[in-house]
Protein backbone atom coordinates (compact mmCIF):
# COMPACT_ATOMS: atom_id res chain seq x y z
CA UNK A 1 0.00 0.00 0.00
CA UNK A 2 1.40 3.16 -0.42
CA UNK A 3 2.33 5.43 2.31
CA UNK A 4 1.41 8.63 1.02
CA UNK A 5 -2.16 7.70 0.24
CA UNK A 6 -2.43 5.98 3.49
CA UNK A 7 -1.19 8.87 5.43
CA UNK A 8 -3.37 11.39 3.55
CA UNK A 9 -6.80 8.87 3.85
CA UNK A 10 -5.88 8.94 7.44
CA UNK A 11 -5.25 12.63 7.64
CA UNK A 12 -8.78 13.17 5.57
CA UNK A 13 -10.59 10.61 8.19
CA UNK A 14 -9.24 12.72 11.22
CA UNK A 15 -10.57 16.21 9.73
CA UNK A 16 -13.85 14.72 8.98
CA UNK A 17 -14.33 13.07 12.84
CA UNK A 18 -13.24 17.33 13.47
CA UNK A 19 -15.84 18.70 11.45
CA UNK A 20 -18.36 16.03 13.29
CA UNK A 21 -17.54 16.99 17.19
CA UNK A 22 -18.45 20.01 18.76
CA UNK A 23 -18.83 21.38 22.40
CA UNK A 24 -21.35 23.36 24.13
CA UNK A 25 -21.49 24.22 28.11
CA UNK A 26 -24.13 24.86 30.56
CA UNK A 27 -23.14 27.88 32.83
CA UNK A 28 -24.91 28.05 35.92
CA UNK A 29 -25.32 31.32 38.14
CA UNK A 30 -27.37 32.21 41.02
CA UNK A 31 -28.53 35.72 41.38
CA UNK A 32 -31.13 37.30 44.27
CA UNK A 33 -32.79 33.96 44.54
CA UNK A 34 -32.82 32.83 41.33
CA UNK A 35 -30.61 30.44 39.18
CA UNK A 36 -29.58 31.45 35.63
CA UNK A 37 -27.74 30.53 33.14
CA UNK A 38 -25.24 32.11 30.88
CA UNK A 39 -26.76 32.65 26.84
CA UNK A 40 -24.80 34.02 23.96
CA UNK A 41 -26.39 35.36 20.92
CA UNK A 42 -24.75 34.05 17.67
CA UNK A 43 -22.93 36.10 15.65
CA UNK A 44 -22.90 34.58 12.11
CA UNK A 45 -22.87 31.19 10.68
CA UNK A 46 -26.68 29.78 10.19
CA UNK A 47 -27.78 30.49 13.94
CA UNK A 48 -26.74 34.04 13.78
CA UNK A 49 -29.26 36.97 15.97
CA UNK A 50 -30.39 33.33 17.36
CA UNK A 51 -29.56 32.44 21.72
CA UNK A 52 -27.69 29.38 22.62
CA UNK A 53 -25.26 27.81 24.75
CA UNK A 54 -21.54 28.96 24.53
CA UNK A 55 -19.60 26.46 22.48
CA UNK A 56 -18.15 25.63 19.38
CA UNK A 57 -15.46 23.16 17.26
CA UNK A 58 -12.60 21.40 18.54
CA UNK A 59 -9.03 21.77 17.40
CA UNK A 60 -7.34 19.48 15.99
CA UNK A 61 -4.74 19.13 18.78
CA UNK A 62 -6.25 19.99 21.63
CA UNK A 63 -8.54 17.79 24.46
CA UNK A 64 -12.23 18.24 24.48
CA UNK A 65 -12.05 19.69 28.32
CA UNK A 66 -9.10 22.25 27.03
CA UNK A 67 -11.69 23.40 23.94
CA UNK A 68 -14.28 23.55 26.46
CA UNK A 69 -12.21 25.97 28.50
CA UNK A 70 -11.08 27.78 25.22
CA UNK A 71 -14.38 28.55 23.86
CA UNK A 72 -15.73 29.52 27.17
CA UNK A 73 -13.09 32.16 27.61
CA UNK A 74 -13.33 33.04 24.04
CA UNK A 75 -17.29 33.11 23.86
CA UNK A 76 -18.07 35.08 26.97
CA UNK A 77 -14.59 35.82 29.28
CA UNK A 78 -15.12 33.01 31.68
CA UNK A 79 -11.53 31.85 32.85
CA UNK A 80 -10.36 29.36 35.39
CA UNK A 81 -13.61 27.57 36.22
CA UNK A 82 -14.48 24.10 36.85
CA UNK A 83 -16.23 22.55 33.92
CA UNK A 84 -17.72 19.20 34.07
CA UNK A 85 -18.96 16.81 31.29
CA UNK A 86 -21.88 15.84 31.08
CA UNK A 87 -22.73 13.39 28.33
CA UNK A 88 -22.38 12.92 24.46
CA UNK A 89 -25.78 14.19 22.85
CA UNK A 90 -25.71 12.91 19.50
CA UNK A 91 -29.54 12.45 17.83
CA UNK A 92 -28.73 12.17 13.59
CA UNK A 93 -31.02 15.42 13.34
CA UNK A 94 -29.63 17.70 16.16
CA UNK A 95 -27.55 19.72 13.20
CA UNK A 96 -29.61 21.03 10.19
CA UNK A 97 -26.42 20.79 7.61
CA UNK A 98 -24.82 17.44 8.35
CA UNK A 99 -23.74 14.86 11.28
CA UNK A 100 -22.86 16.37 14.52
CA UNK A 101 -21.77 15.14 17.85
CA UNK A 102 -21.72 17.73 21.04
CA UNK A 103 -20.02 16.52 24.47
CA UNK A 104 -21.97 18.88 27.01
CA UNK A 105 -20.03 20.14 29.67
CA UNK A 106 -21.27 22.51 33.18
CA UNK A 107 -20.52 24.71 35.27
CA UNK A 108 -21.20 26.16 38.76
CA UNK A 109 -19.78 29.88 39.12
CA UNK A 110 -19.91 32.72 41.20
CA UNK A 111 -21.43 35.78 39.10
CA UNK A 112 -19.85 38.30 41.22
CA UNK A 113 -16.43 36.99 40.31
CA UNK A 114 -16.52 37.62 36.75
CA UNK A 115 -17.05 40.01 34.23
CA UNK A 116 -18.98 38.41 31.32
CA UNK A 117 -18.60 40.03 27.94
CA UNK A 118 -19.07 38.42 24.70
CA UNK A 119 -16.26 37.57 22.52
CA UNK A 120 -15.39 35.61 18.93
CA UNK A 121 -18.78 34.20 17.66
CA UNK A 122 -21.02 35.78 19.58
CA UNK A 123 -22.36 39.16 19.30
CA UNK A 124 -23.96 39.07 22.71
CA UNK A 125 -23.30 37.15 26.61
CA UNK A 126 -26.51 37.27 29.46
CA UNK A 127 -27.58 35.11 32.38
CA UNK A 128 -31.54 34.03 31.55
CA UNK A 129 -33.29 32.78 34.34
CA UNK A 130 -33.60 29.08 33.98
CA UNK A 131 -37.69 29.73 33.75
CA UNK A 132 -37.48 32.48 31.28
CA UNK A 133 -35.23 30.19 29.02
CA UNK A 134 -36.05 31.03 25.32
CA UNK A 135 -36.00 29.12 22.44
CA UNK A 136 -32.48 27.91 21.56
CA UNK A 137 -30.63 26.68 18.20
CA UNK A 138 -29.99 23.23 17.84
CA UNK A 139 -31.20 20.18 20.94
CA UNK A 140 -29.72 23.50 23.28
CA UNK A 141 -32.96 23.56 25.61
CA UNK A 142 -32.87 19.27 25.97
CA UNK A 143 -29.02 19.77 26.79
CA UNK A 144 -30.18 22.65 29.20
CA UNK A 145 -32.83 20.69 30.76
CA UNK A 146 -30.42 17.45 31.32
CA UNK A 147 -28.17 19.44 33.20
CA UNK A 148 -30.57 20.84 35.50
CA UNK A 149 -31.17 17.37 36.31
CA UNK A 150 -28.00 16.42 36.81
CA UNK A 151 -27.40 19.87 39.05
CA UNK A 152 -30.67 18.21 40.81
CA UNK A 153 -29.13 15.42 41.86
CA UNK A 154 -25.57 15.85 42.45
CA UNK A 155 -26.65 18.92 44.91
CA UNK A 156 -28.43 15.62 47.10
CA UNK A 157 -25.37 14.18 46.96
CA UNK A 158 -22.35 16.55 47.29
CA UNK A 159 -22.21 20.15 48.36
CA UNK A 160 -21.56 21.86 44.99
CA UNK A 161 -24.10 24.36 45.42
CA UNK A 162 -21.62 26.67 47.74
CA UNK A 163 -19.89 27.17 44.26
CA UNK A 164 -22.95 29.76 43.43
CA UNK A 165 -22.91 31.30 46.77
CA UNK A 166 -20.52 34.57 47.81
CA UNK A 167 -18.06 33.48 50.28
CA UNK A 168 -20.16 34.87 53.28
CA UNK A 169 -23.81 34.03 53.16
CA UNK A 170 -27.12 33.96 55.21
CA UNK A 171 -29.04 30.34 55.85
CA UNK A 172 -31.63 32.02 53.96
CA UNK A 173 -29.35 32.13 50.95
CA UNK A 174 -28.98 28.84 51.04
CA UNK A 175 -31.95 27.47 51.39
CA UNK A 176 -33.16 30.12 48.10
CA UNK A 177 -30.57 28.62 46.23
CA UNK A 178 -31.77 24.68 47.25
CA UNK A 179 -35.30 25.61 46.59
CA UNK A 180 -34.05 26.91 43.23
CA UNK A 181 -32.21 24.13 42.07
CA UNK A 182 -34.49 21.60 43.11
CA UNK A 183 -37.85 23.05 42.23
CA UNK A 184 -38.94 23.05 45.81
CA UNK A 185 -40.31 24.99 48.68
CA UNK A 186 -38.80 24.04 52.08
CA UNK A 187 -39.48 24.70 55.57
CA UNK A 188 -37.64 27.27 57.23
CA UNK A 189 -37.14 25.72 60.24
CA UNK A 190 -36.16 22.25 59.21
CA UNK A 191 -34.03 23.18 56.63
CA UNK A 192 -31.92 25.21 59.55
CA UNK A 193 -31.49 22.25 61.83
CA UNK A 194 -30.53 19.76 58.49
CA UNK A 195 -27.89 22.08 57.33
CA UNK A 196 -26.86 23.28 60.87
CA UNK A 197 -26.82 19.39 61.96
CA UNK A 198 -24.14 18.18 58.91
CA UNK A 199 -21.53 20.87 60.84
CA UNK A 200 -20.77 21.78 57.03
CA UNK A 201 -20.96 25.84 57.67
CA UNK A 202 -18.85 28.21 59.93
CA UNK A 203 -21.03 30.80 61.89
CA UNK A 204 -19.08 33.72 61.33
CA UNK A 205 -19.01 36.98 63.87
CA UNK A 206 -20.92 38.59 61.26
CA UNK A 207 -24.04 40.35 59.76
CA UNK A 208 -25.34 41.62 56.73
CA UNK A 209 -24.69 44.92 55.77
CA UNK A 210 -26.96 47.60 54.30
CA UNK A 211 -30.47 46.04 54.29
CA UNK A 212 -33.47 47.66 55.07
CA UNK A 213 -34.75 44.38 57.12
CA UNK A 214 -33.70 42.57 60.44
CA UNK A 215 -29.61 41.55 59.09
CA UNK A 216 -28.97 38.02 58.92
CA UNK A 217 -26.05 36.16 60.57
CA UNK A 218 -23.01 35.15 58.29
CA UNK A 219 -21.97 32.12 57.19
CA UNK A 220 -18.91 30.33 54.90
CA UNK A 221 -18.55 26.89 54.51
CA UNK A 222 -15.98 24.79 55.49
CA UNK A 223 -13.62 23.86 53.36
CA UNK A 224 -12.32 20.44 54.90
CA UNK A 225 -15.90 19.38 55.43
CA UNK A 226 -16.72 20.59 52.20
CA UNK A 227 -13.82 18.10 50.39
CA UNK A 228 -14.63 15.36 53.02
CA UNK A 229 -18.39 15.42 51.95
CA UNK A 230 -17.60 15.98 47.96
CA UNK A 231 -15.47 13.00 48.04
CA UNK A 232 -17.43 10.89 50.54
CA UNK A 233 -20.73 11.64 49.36
CA UNK A 234 -24.02 12.48 51.66
CA UNK A 235 -27.76 12.53 51.76
CA UNK A 236 -29.39 15.62 51.28
CA UNK A 237 -33.04 15.24 51.11
CA UNK A 238 -35.73 17.03 52.45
Amino acid sequence: MDKKVDADSVAKSEQNAMNAITIDCVVFGFDEGSLEVLLVQHAEGISKGKWGLPGGWIYKKESTDDAAHRLLNELTGLDNIYLEQLKAFGDPDRFPLRRVITIGYYALVKREDYNIKAGFTASDAKWYKINSIPDLIYDHNEILSYSIQNLRNRVRQAPIGFNLLPEKFTLLQLMHLYEEILGIEMDKSNFRRKILHMKLLVALDEKQQDVSHRAAKLYKFDPDIYKKLTEKGFNFEF
